[in-house]
């Protein structure tokens, strides 16, 4: 049973606030931005109490969702509500982000009133709320693949208009009263990488936009799980684990790797998968790191990165590695000190396959000694590398059945993030 439901900014601005029950005043709001702010961690209690108040809060899209309660209620199954509700919100506004909310603070109003009934839970599929939702979602910037900056000279199509861009697939969804929109299928498969661990947790998302019939996406005739179950003559894709969503049928993914599901609208998570051991192509980046004193008691610390990636790919790169000067291999790289974490930020724009960088730090540092610079490091890679997998997983072919005219729209985007990307020095 929930009392009160606000959705704050991270500077804590009120940008949506519902009061249920009464059971409390909207002083609430302060008081809880008080409470997180106060706290020392870096992650705050999800839980939390003021008095009779009961905080429970998640964090997306670098917004605050609250819900209060008074009643003993369980709080794994608020969180599960507003984990919920947050998919919902972006289901329909197209984007968790403060100036969404903002824009479209009518709609996310009318969904409270659908979805919890004097603070208790009534519904939360979007299939249903479709129905009776009747506010149009406002989207800032549509998006249109018809962009005039992806037509070449005198009108001629380039290679850029023919791929659709990483926001395409953040638009709301359209209501049952817009039966002439297009409908289009987003896959993404989302890697991300953890490499001092050796572990890769890894997710296939994908979003679908207006009612489809039952869709079969076909994965590697390679594919494995586990390595009791290797098969085939080609490059294997294995994976130790794996589990899909309620939706998916799997009569036809033991034998042809077919998954078999009749998506609704919004975003789902069809299948997540895990690899804890070496992958079948090597680390995409590393890191030939030099640590030493000089002459005048200063650390020096010489770092040479290597991109082991194929020439034509390329990567947005942030690698973190303690007044400092500097030697960088490019114009466009930056880096920066940061004496609160101890923590020299070095940041490279654009990191193209088969290269290196280099860059050369040199840091005062009071009472420096031999044994200190066993304590220099770790390095840390934050990185997004688009149209490549480390695991090697490929969409074959993406078939709506039965085949109906007008085909849909179909992307497929591979992206690789990095999740715990440490290089120890």
């Amino acid at each position: 049973m929930i009392s009160q439901l606000f959705i704050l900014s991270s500077k804590g601005d009120h940008l949506i606030y519902k009061d249920y029950r009464g059971e409390a005043g909207s002083d609430v709001i302060d008081v809880f931005y008080e409470k997180v702010t106060a706290l020392t961690g870096d992650q705050p209690p999800v839980v939390m109490s003021h008095k009779d108040l009961h905080f429970v809060h998640i964090r997306q899209g670098g917004l605050y969702w609250v819900a209060t309660t008074t009643a003993d209620s369980s709080p794994f199954s608020i969180i599960e509500f507003l984990n919920r509700l947050s998919g919902l919100v972006k289901d329909y506004c197209g984007s968790l982000s403060e100036k969404a909310i903002q824009m479209n603070f009518a709609l996310i109003y009318e969904l409270l009133d659908e979805v919890l009934d004097y603070g208790y839970v009534q519904m939360t599929s979007s299939d249903v709320l479709k129905n009776f939702i009747q506010s149009e979602a406002v989207s800032s910037k549509p998006f249109s693949l018809f962009d005039l900056s992806n037509v070449g000279l005198f009108g001629a199509e380039t290679q850029q208009n023919k791929v659709a861009p990483s926001s395409a697939a953040t638009r709301p969804i359209q209501s049952s009263r817009d039966p002439g929109g297009k409908s289009e299928i987003f896959v993404d498969v989302i890697e991300k990488m953890s490499v001092v661990i050796g572990s890769n947790v890894s997710s296939v998302q994908h979003q679908v936009f207006l009612c489809l019939p039952e869709m079969r996406i076909g994965l590697n005739e390679e594919f494995s799980v586990g390595k009791s179950q290797l098969r085939g003559y080609g490059a294997a894709v294995r994976v130790d684990e794996c589990s899909f969503h309620q939706s998916v049928q799997l009569d036809e993914f033991h034998s042809h790797r077919i998954l078999r599901l009749c998506p609704s609208q919004g975003e789902h998570a069809v299948m997540q998968y895990r690899l804890s051991d070496e992958l079948p192509s090597a680390p995409p980046f590393r890191l030939f790191p030099s640590v030493e004193r000089d002459s005048a008691g200063r650390l020096l610390m010489y770092l040479k990165l290597r991109c082991d990636l194929p020439p034509k790919r390329s990567v947005s790169l942030l690698p973190e590695g303690a007044g400092l000067s500097q030697e960088l291999s490019s114009p466009d790289q930056s880096a920066e000190l940061q004496l609160q974490n101890r923590t020299v930020f070095w940041k490279i724009p654009r990191f193209c396959g088969g290269t290196q960088l280099s860059a050369l730090f040199k840091l005062d540092v009071p009472g420096l000694s031999s044994a200190s610079l066993l304590e220099v490091g770790p390095v840390g890679l934050s990185f997004e590398l688009p149209k490549w997998t480390g695991t090697g997983l490929q969409i074959r072919f993406l078939r709506l059945s039965p085949v109906h005219p007008g085909p849909s729209q179909r992307w497929v985007r591979y992206v690789t993030h990095s999740d715990s990307y440490i290089i120890r020095i």
